[in-house]
Protein backbone atom coordinates (compact mmCIF):
# COMPACT_ATOMS: atom_id res chain seq x y z
CA UNK A 1 0.00 0.00 0.00
CA UNK A 2 1.03 3.36 -0.90
CA UNK A 3 2.96 5.70 1.80
CA UNK A 4 -0.26 7.33 3.42
CA UNK A 5 1.59 10.67 5.13
CA UNK A 6 0.51 12.94 1.91
CA UNK A 7 -2.99 11.37 2.00
CA UNK A 8 -3.08 12.68 5.30
CA UNK A 9 -2.09 16.07 4.86
CA UNK A 10 -4.55 16.17 1.87
CA UNK A 11 -7.39 15.48 4.32
CA UNK A 12 -6.19 18.23 7.05
CA UNK A 13 -5.38 20.94 4.27
CA UNK A 14 -7.52 20.40 1.68
CA UNK A 15 -10.71 18.44 3.35
CA UNK A 16 -10.02 15.60 0.83
CA UNK A 17 -8.07 12.85 -0.72
CA UNK A 18 -8.42 10.20 -3.23
CA UNK A 19 -7.22 6.49 -3.10
CA UNK A 20 -7.09 4.36 -5.98
CA UNK A 21 -6.60 0.27 -5.59
CA UNK A 22 -8.47 -0.10 -2.37
CA UNK A 23 -10.78 -3.01 -4.39
CA UNK A 24 -9.59 -5.50 -6.80
CA UNK A 25 -11.85 -6.06 -9.58
CA UNK A 26 -13.28 -9.02 -8.01
CA UNK A 27 -14.06 -7.71 -4.91
CA UNK A 28 -15.91 -4.70 -7.01
CA UNK A 29 -17.79 -7.08 -8.82
CA UNK A 30 -18.66 -9.49 -5.40
CA UNK A 31 -19.44 -6.32 -3.65
CA UNK A 32 -21.76 -5.53 -7.12
CA UNK A 33 -23.26 -9.02 -7.14
CA UNK A 34 -24.22 -8.74 -2.87
CA UNK A 35 -26.45 -5.65 -3.67
CA UNK A 36 -28.26 -7.02 -7.20
CA UNK A 37 -29.09 -9.67 -4.47
CA UNK A 38 -30.87 -7.23 -2.32
CA UNK A 39 -34.44 -7.31 -0.81
CA UNK A 40 -35.62 -3.79 -2.50
CA UNK A 41 -38.79 -3.72 -1.17
CA UNK A 42 -37.91 -1.89 2.04
CA UNK A 43 -38.94 1.99 2.41
CA UNK A 44 -35.14 2.57 2.75
CA UNK A 45 -34.84 1.74 -0.85
CA UNK A 46 -35.68 4.74 -3.39
CA UNK A 47 -35.74 3.81 -6.72
CA UNK A 48 -36.16 6.54 -9.73
CA UNK A 49 -35.85 6.91 -13.05
CA UNK A 50 -32.55 8.90 -12.27
CA UNK A 51 -31.26 7.46 -8.77
CA UNK A 52 -31.14 4.28 -7.13
CA UNK A 53 -30.40 4.36 -3.32
CA UNK A 54 -30.31 2.20 -0.04
CA UNK A 55 -30.19 3.95 3.43
CA UNK A 56 -29.24 2.41 5.98
CA UNK A 57 -27.22 0.41 3.81
CA UNK A 58 -25.00 -1.79 5.92
CA UNK A 59 -27.88 -2.64 8.00
CA UNK A 60 -30.29 -3.13 5.17
CA UNK A 61 -27.32 -5.47 3.13
CA UNK A 62 -25.74 -6.92 6.29
CA UNK A 63 -23.98 -9.43 3.65
CA UNK A 64 -21.85 -6.80 2.42
CA UNK A 65 -19.97 -5.61 5.40
CA UNK A 66 -17.04 -8.16 5.34
CA UNK A 67 -16.77 -7.27 1.28
CA UNK A 68 -16.82 -3.38 2.10
CA UNK A 69 -14.07 -3.27 5.07
CA UNK A 70 -11.64 -5.41 3.53
CA UNK A 71 -8.37 -5.48 5.17
CA UNK A 72 -6.89 -2.17 2.71
CA UNK A 73 -9.79 -0.43 3.91
CA UNK A 74 -9.27 -1.27 8.07
CA UNK A 75 -5.49 -0.51 7.20
CA UNK A 76 -6.43 2.84 5.92
CA UNK A 77 -8.60 4.28 8.66
CA UNK A 78 -6.59 3.27 11.35
CA UNK A 79 -3.66 4.89 9.86
CA UNK A 80 -5.10 7.59 8.57
CA UNK A 81 -7.65 8.00 12.37
CA UNK A 82 -6.57 5.49 14.60
CA UNK A 83 -8.91 3.03 15.92
CA UNK A 84 -11.80 4.94 17.58
CA UNK A 85 -14.25 5.33 15.33
CA UNK A 86 -17.29 3.77 14.26
CA UNK A 87 -19.71 3.77 11.31
CA UNK A 88 -22.91 5.98 11.67
CA UNK A 89 -24.11 6.09 8.29
CA UNK A 90 -24.05 4.25 5.13
CA UNK A 91 -25.81 4.92 1.22
CA UNK A 92 -25.30 3.51 -1.63
CA UNK A 93 -26.37 5.48 -4.95
CA UNK A 94 -26.78 4.36 -8.10
CA UNK A 95 -26.58 7.18 -10.72
CA UNK A 96 -28.09 5.52 -13.69
CA UNK A 97 -26.60 6.50 -17.30
CA UNK A 98 -28.02 9.55 -18.35
CA UNK A 99 -29.00 10.48 -15.72
CA UNK A 100 -30.12 13.92 -15.13
CA UNK A 101 -29.81 14.09 -11.22
CA UNK A 102 -27.79 16.71 -9.63
CA UNK A 103 -27.01 17.85 -6.35
CA UNK A 104 -26.21 21.29 -6.24
CA UNK A 105 -23.06 22.92 -3.76
CA UNK A 106 -23.97 22.10 0.19
CA UNK A 107 -21.91 20.78 3.28
CA UNK A 108 -22.72 17.97 4.56
CA UNK A 109 -24.37 19.70 8.32
CA UNK A 110 -26.80 17.15 10.16
CA UNK A 111 -26.06 13.43 12.16
CA UNK A 112 -28.94 11.25 12.08
CA UNK A 113 -29.92 10.13 15.64
CA UNK A 114 -32.68 8.45 17.08
CA UNK A 115 -34.83 10.78 18.25
CA UNK A 116 -35.64 14.43 19.26
CA UNK A 117 -34.68 16.42 22.19
CA UNK A 118 -34.18 19.93 23.43
CA UNK A 119 -30.01 20.26 23.81
CA UNK A 120 -28.60 23.75 23.40
CA UNK A 121 -26.17 23.48 20.36
CA UNK A 122 -28.11 20.79 18.50
CA UNK A 123 -30.95 22.33 16.12
CA UNK A 124 -32.53 22.48 13.45
CA UNK A 125 -34.04 19.26 13.10
CA UNK A 126 -35.72 17.68 10.16
CA UNK A 127 -37.39 14.03 9.89
CA UNK A 128 -37.05 11.53 6.89
CA UNK A 129 -38.21 7.79 6.97
CA UNK A 130 -38.59 8.06 10.97
CA UNK A 131 -35.33 8.87 11.31
CA UNK A 132 -34.05 12.95 13.02
CA UNK A 133 -31.56 14.33 11.77
CA UNK A 134 -30.10 17.72 13.62
CA UNK A 135 -27.17 20.00 12.95
CA UNK A 136 -24.82 19.66 15.61
CA UNK A 137 -22.39 21.66 17.29
CA UNK A 138 -19.68 22.56 14.43
CA UNK A 139 -16.96 20.65 16.33
CA UNK A 140 -18.61 17.47 16.09
CA UNK A 141 -18.82 17.82 12.30
CA UNK A 142 -14.90 18.73 11.81
CA UNK A 143 -13.81 15.46 13.75
CA UNK A 144 -16.06 12.98 11.34
CA UNK A 145 -15.41 12.40 8.52
CA UNK A 146 -16.69 10.04 5.28
CA UNK A 147 -15.22 7.82 2.96
CA UNK A 148 -17.25 7.30 -0.41
CA UNK A 149 -16.57 3.52 -2.41
CA UNK A 150 -16.62 3.68 -6.21
CA UNK A 151 -17.60 0.71 -7.75
CA UNK A 152 -17.51 2.65 -11.35
CA UNK A 153 -14.78 4.83 -13.33
CA UNK A 154 -16.26 8.39 -12.19
CA UNK A 155 -15.29 11.45 -13.94
CA UNK A 156 -16.95 14.86 -14.73
CA UNK A 157 -18.92 12.74 -17.55
CA UNK A 158 -21.04 10.75 -15.03
CA UNK A 159 -21.24 13.06 -12.12
CA UNK A 160 -17.96 13.01 -10.04
CA UNK A 161 -17.81 15.01 -6.91
CA UNK A 162 -16.82 18.63 -7.24
CA UNK A 163 -15.48 20.12 -4.23
CA UNK A 164 -14.12 23.32 -2.78
CA UNK A 165 -10.70 22.60 -1.45
CA UNK A 166 -10.03 23.82 2.38
CA UNK A 167 -14.03 24.39 2.53
CA UNK A 168 -13.99 22.57 5.29
CA UNK A 169 -13.40 24.25 8.16
CA UNK A 170 -16.14 26.47 8.93
CA UNK A 171 -19.79 26.51 8.07
CA UNK A 172 -21.14 28.66 5.17
CA UNK A 173 -23.66 28.84 2.72
CA UNK A 174 -23.19 28.11 -1.03
CA UNK A 175 -24.99 31.54 -1.81
CA UNK A 176 -21.90 33.05 -0.25
CA UNK A 177 -18.73 31.45 -2.25
CA UNK A 178 -16.52 33.63 -3.58
CA UNK A 179 -15.79 32.20 -6.95
CA UNK A 180 -12.97 35.30 -7.60
CA UNK A 181 -11.47 33.05 -4.90
CA UNK A 182 -12.49 29.91 -4.82
CA UNK A 183 -11.63 27.15 -7.27
CA UNK A 184 -13.85 24.03 -7.65
CA UNK A 185 -11.88 20.28 -8.10
CA UNK A 186 -13.37 17.55 -10.08
CA UNK A 187 -12.71 14.49 -8.20
CA UNK A 188 -11.99 11.60 -10.50
CA UNK A 189 -12.01 8.13 -8.62
CA UNK A 190 -11.51 4.88 -10.71
CA UNK A 191 -13.52 1.95 -9.84
CA UNK A 192 -12.10 0.36 -6.55
CA UNK A 193 -10.77 3.46 -5.29
CA UNK A 194 -12.17 5.90 -2.58
CA UNK A 195 -12.67 9.40 -2.05
CA UNK A 196 -12.29 10.41 1.85
CA UNK A 197 -13.33 13.62 2.75
CA UNK A 198 -14.60 15.99 5.48
CA UNK A 199 -18.69 16.27 6.28
CA UNK A 200 -17.92 20.42 6.14
CA UNK A 201 -16.19 20.26 2.21
CA UNK A 202 -17.84 21.98 0.53
CA UNK A 203 -19.16 19.92 -2.55
CA UNK A 204 -21.39 19.49 -5.92
CA UNK A 205 -22.68 17.00 -8.49
CA UNK A 206 -23.38 17.77 -11.79
CA UNK A 207 -25.65 15.84 -14.48
CA UNK A 208 -24.77 12.85 -16.41
CA UNK A 209 -23.99 13.33 -20.03
CA UNK A 210 -22.31 9.94 -20.35
CA UNK A 211 -23.82 6.38 -20.79
CA UNK A 212 -21.62 5.19 -17.63
CA UNK A 213 -23.01 4.51 -14.25
CA UNK A 214 -21.95 6.04 -11.67
CA UNK A 215 -22.32 3.70 -8.09
CA UNK A 216 -20.88 5.04 -4.88
CA UNK A 217 -21.13 3.15 -1.35
CA UNK A 218 -21.14 6.59 1.34
CA UNK A 219 -20.16 5.86 5.19
CA UNK A 220 -19.97 8.18 7.84
CA UNK A 221 -17.50 7.78 10.74
CA UNK A 222 -17.37 9.31 13.99
CA UNK A 223 -15.58 8.85 17.49
CA UNK A 224 -18.09 11.34 18.92
CA UNK A 225 -20.29 10.66 22.01
CA UNK A 226 -23.49 12.19 21.69
CA UNK A 227 -25.48 13.88 24.68
CA UNK A 228 -27.09 11.51 26.55
CA UNK A 229 -30.60 12.45 25.41
CA UNK A 230 -29.79 11.41 22.14
CA UNK A 231 -27.96 8.45 19.92
CA UNK A 232 -26.95 7.86 16.54
CA UNK A 233 -29.28 6.24 15.00
CA UNK A 234 -26.84 4.19 12.94
CA UNK A 235 -23.93 3.42 14.62
CA UNK A 236 -21.67 0.21 14.08
CA UNK A 237 -18.03 -1.26 14.80
CA UNK A 238 -16.88 -1.99 11.55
Amino acid sequence: MELLVDHKSEITENGFTVLNNVYTNEEVKAIITEIDKADQSNLTFRKSADLFAIRRFLIEVPSIKSLIFNSKLRSIIRALFGSDYFVVKSIYFDKPEKSNWFVSWHQDLTLAVNKKADIPGYGPWTTKLDVFAVQPPIDILQTNFTIRIHLDNTDDGNGALKVISGSHDKVYRPENIDWQIEKETTCEVNAGGIMIMRPLLMHSSSRSTTSNRRRVVHIEFSKEILQQEIDWAEKGAY
